[in-house]
């Protein structure tokens, strides 16, 4: 195939150069980058002058999650607010079937229970995951049906996590997915959502990745229900799965302000990790859990790809540690667009500016890099550079203006492979296509990221996603415009 006058990128210092070009693709790589002549039996895309990138590496993932969201019901803000409009949500779900919710808020309806779901849902088997991502509140019917599937999928420990009378079941993740059927369709539908942003590959950050969620994952992979690459972070014992290292990523440790670990085991991990040559990747969304992070690093050293998580609140007296450790920051500016008007209600205005940061960070000599930590934002690329762009809320708010940055650090931000999240690629012979054609230039994407529109997404030799104007063309000239 050759993609003829194509926008490419550059960086230098983060800002971004632009050039015309034509690139040749051959068995899945770059050949040829140029004033390129069409070869006898070559395909031809006209590019038409529109941005031809490297393909989005989503840094930080629940893909599974993100899969099942596809078939739940929203059950807080925006889409609901208040405990009338959580129970006609509930209510008007389709089918007859379990009832999955995401996204609860205690905003709604204050600290839900089993005895609430009861009363107020229908009679179906219901589950709710509350927007931290911790606990899922079940109703008796879904409890009961748990409490006996457990009985055959799971160890006598492992069912403790449902003698919660009160139905509020903390960190259940993995015993819930045990219990119930997957859906191997939301799977594709969830790949071909990814495709259809520009997004090549994920890294899935699931503390409780285990080696058979990584056996899970490669075998959706090779049937072609997973269509992006990827790299799998979470347990210890990963580092164990031999047959996939390149895939193995960090040791995920998930901080919890309310029940930090013993510190010197905290410090322990990390020193196990990096005797495998295993980086660590921290989840910190306070500031306690940041101090906490800050200081077990501090005492176990780091090495090359130690990362904090979401970096959710920085105070200016620890921009300076994290610089000092070499710590990578991969963060989420979705969470600013989409939750922004939550946070400056709940969370003192004094602060606001230590959310979700980006420009201190970057000014500092901090590694960032941009995330979407799907399902709990939506996986939006472009909207997501945008907020990083304007600190815009849903609402139209802003939050934290200082901490904007410009469309070049944006995409910067945004292109850094799975290896090395911070240094942003570009198109090169040799490197594998792993690309994705926008529909306009960069001077007018520039003016508003949010409002691009992928036209083709390319990884190996295949198409992952193609426009819906192109999809049944025979071969031979195609032009974007």
């Amino acid at each position: 195939m050759l993609i003829q006058h194509a926008e490419l990128v550059s960086f230098h210092n983060q800002k971004v150069t632009t050039s015309l070009a034509d690139v040749r693709i051959e068995h899945g790589h770059v050949s040829a980058i140029g004033d390129l002549q069409k070869a006898s039996g070559e395909s031809v895309i006209d590019a038409n002058h529109c941005l031809l990138l490297p393909g989005i590496h989503d840094h930080h993932v629940h893909f599974l999650s993100w899969a099942a969201s596809l078939g739940s019901v929203p059950c807080g803000p925006p889409a609901v607010r208040g405990a009338p409009a959580l129970n006609a949500a509930l209510h008007a779900a389709p089918g007859d079937g379990w009832i999955r919710g995401i996204g609860y808020h205690d905003s709604v309806a204050g600290e839900i229970t089993r005895q609430w779901l009861d009363q107020h849902g229908p009679g179906r088997p219901i589950r709710i995951q509350h927007r931290s991502g911790r606990m899922w509140i079940v109703n008796s019917l879904a409890l009961d049906w748990l409490r006996a599937a457990a009985s055959e999928a799971l160890t006598i420990q492992q069912r403790r996590v449902f003698d919660a009378v009160d139905g509020r079941l903390f960190d259940a993740d993995e015993a819930v997915r045990a219990c119930l059927p997957g859906d191997i369709s939301m799977v594709e539908d969830a790949s071909t959502r990814l495709a259809r942003q520009g997004i090549t590959a994920f890294n899935d950050m699931t503390p409780s990745n285990s080696p058979q969620t990584f056996a899970l994952f490669e075998r959706m992979q090779n049937e072609g229900h997973i269509r992006q690459s990827f790299l799998m972070s979470g347990q210890a014992d990963l580092g164990t799965v031999a047959s996939g290292a390149r895939n193995i990523g960090a040791t995920k440790v998930h901080l919890h302000e309310a029940g930090l670990p013993e510190f010197r085991e905290f410090i322990a991990t990390i020193a196990r990790s990096h005797e495998t040559n295993r980086p660590v990747a921290v989840h910190c969304v306070t500031e306690t859990e940041l101090v906490y992070a800050l200081a077990a690093f501090r005492d176990a050293g780091t090495i090359d790809g130690d990362r904090i998580e979401h970096a959710s609140v920085v105070p200016p007296q620890l921009i300076s540690p994290l610089c000092d450790l070499q710590l990578l920051v991969v963060t989420q500016p979705g969470f600013v667009y989409e939750r922004g008007d939550s946070y400056m209600q709940e969370i003192p205005a004094s602060e606001h500016g230590w959310l979700y940061r980006a420009r201190s960070l970057i000014e500092a000599g901090i590694g960032v890099a941009f995330s979407s930590d799907m399902p709990f934002t939506e996986p939006a690329p472009w909207r997501s550079m945008q907020a990083a762009t304007t600190r815009m809320t849903c609402g139209g708010r802003t939050l934290g203006a200082a901490e904007a940055v410009s469309p070049d650090v944006a995409l910067a931000s945004s292109l850094g492979s799975l290896a090395a999240p911070a240094t942003p690629r570009t198109i090169a012979v040799s490197e594998s296509t792993d690309l994705c054609l926008l529909d306009r230039n960069w001077v007018e994407a520039s003016a508003d990221l949010s409002a691009i529109q992928v036209r083709a997404t390319m990884q190996g030799a295949a198409f992952t996603y193609l426009d819906g104007s192109w999809q049944n063309l025979p071969p031979g000239n195609t032009r974007c415009d």
